[in-house]
């Protein structure tokens, strides 16, 4: 098989390839994907929706389509098509990590910590999902829990900035300024931008 040289080589490849069989949704997707990195976005819109016609079960293609109603902030849009990813594929992590980020940017944080604790439990390494849902948990008071879910993370990614810093704020809740003192330094030495507040409070243990 041939391969591709660059993007508009690939491109045109699938492009050739549904002009033998418009009905493949594998090329429709791929070509959408294609697209997206090119920016196409509308483009890329419509060669998802045909993959789905082709192939109702993709759940990728809903996950991207939810991904081009967030750039149009459009948080409904967004949900509803990851709605039917996990609808098509029930153990779709990524398909719950994004319902739990909509839904919490929604304010609908119970529903949120639903959906993330699925996603984590499909996937306990998606970095992404735990460190939403020990966010989540941080918005409801349970301190316990985002400490745990942090630290998961850390185990995965032990660098990782926006962790360290969700475990400043929650030793702090937790009247733990040492151990917060410990992360925050991390956090800052990972690169990520401590909030000035954090640092005024923390400055006798730092």
């Amino acid at each position: 098989m041939n391969q591709a040289k660059n993007a508009d080589e690939y491109i045109a490849m699938q492009r050739s390839a549904l002009a033998g069989n418009a009905e493949c949704g594998t090329s429709h997707y791929n070509l959408a994907v294609a697209l997206m990195g090119k920016k196409e976005y509308e483009e890329a819109e419509h060669e998802f929706l045909e993959a789905l016609d082709c192939s109702p079960t993709l759940a990728e293609a809903y996950v991207h389509l939810g991904g081009l109603r967030l750039k149009q902030n459009d948080l409904e849009g967004c949900l509803a098509y990851n709605q039917q990813s996990v609808k098509v594929r029930p153990g779709f992590s990524e398909g719950w990590g994004n319902i739990g980020f909509v839904l919490l940017q929604l304010g609908k944080v119970d529903e949120a910590i639903t959906a993330l604790e699925k996603a984590t439990k499909f996937n306990f390494r998606f970095v992404q999902a735990l460190t939403t849902l020990a966010n989540a948990y941080l918005i409801k008071g349970r301190i316990s829990e985002s400490i745990e879910t942090n630290l998961k993370v850390l185990e995965l990614e032990g660098n990782f900035g926006v962790a360290h810093n969700n475990l400043t704020v929650a030793y702090l809740e937790n009247n733990e300024p040492e151990l917060a003192a410990g992360h925050c330094k991390k956090a800052v030495a990972a690169g990520y931008k401590v909030a000035p507040e954090l640092l005024n409070e923390l400055e006798a243990y730092l």
